[in-house]
């Protein structure tokens, strides 16, 4: 499935605006063959606008998942999106994945939340592995922070996720993070990790890009720059299970020795 990663910012603050911006990139995304778009942690909102990730969170069924489903109708692709989610009075660091027919597929709520800004705005989500059928793969849905624990990841091939789908924020100096981890977390559980990333400065943040789809043989498909940038590759399923073949990681298996991890 040729997936398509929106490395952008958005406007902070701006979720009309952000719409424009996701419907256009799901335009160009479809033109060019992309069944998928991603985008960046907290793209409708922004992620650096303090209380107002508050004031804009919104239910998994609101007015902006409307306006993403008509996008994914309209261009007939998937689009997973990250967004800041109200339930009630509690609000979550969300991504939401949209079928191209418009229905709502899986919201996945961020687990592992980063530093104090996130623990001020955000409750953590208590579901580790949200999956979706999507054109003969298994999509999950987790955030950032979240993949940077090799648990996560693992659990999420247990359950025979394909194509991991990580919308994220990751910061400046931590670039290793997207150019030597993704890669080694979609080797070590053997599959796909598509990892879009913000850019740029955003109060005080600096987003470093470098967005990547990583295959199950350790190699990025392809990775962006430092900018904003509309980044195309394939998750080929043959190729996956041709890399299960060959690296038995989860065959070879022995959980009996690992209790004491947990």
């Amino acid at each position: 499935m040729r997936t398509a990663l929106l490395q952008s910012s958005g406007r902070p603050g701006h979720v009309v605006e952000n719409l424009k911006v996701l419907d256009e990139a799901a335009g160009r995304a479809a033109a060019a063959g992309a069944g998928l778009l991603v985008t960046s942690e907290l793209f409708l909102t922004g992620y650096a606008i303090g209380d107002d990730l508050g004031r804009l969170a919104e239910p998994a069924d609101g007015d902006a998942a409307d306006a993403i489903a008509e996008t994914a109708v309209r261009h007939g692709l998937a689009v997973a999106y990250g967004y800041s989610e109200r339930d009630g009075d509690t609000v979550y660091n969300s991504v939401q994945l949209v079928a191209p027919d418009g229905s709502r597929l899986a919201n996945y709520r961020k687990t592992h939340l980063y530093g104090g800004f996130e623990r001020d705005h955000f409750t953590p989500g208590d579901a580790t592995v949200v999956q979706a059928e999507l054109d003969g793969l298994t999509v999950g849905l987790m955030i950032c922070y979240d993949v940077e624990f090799p648990e996560n990841v693992r659990a999420h091939a247990l359950a025979g996720t394909d194509l991991l789908l990580v919308p994220t924020a990751l910061l400046h100096p931590y670039q290793f993070v997207a150019e030597s981890v993704v890669p080694v977390r979609a080797f070590e559980s053997q599959l796909y990790i598509a990892y879009a990333n913000r850019v740029g400065p955003e109060g005080e943040f600096e987003f470093v890009g470098l967005s990547t789809l990583a295959g199950p043989d350790g190699v990025a498909r392809a990775r962006a720059g430092r900018g904003e940038e509309l980044l195309l590759a394939d998750a080929d399923p043959l190729l996956l299970a041709a890399s299960r073949e060959t690296n038995p990681y989860l065959r070879d298996r022995r959980p009996s020795l690992y209790g004491s991890l947990v």
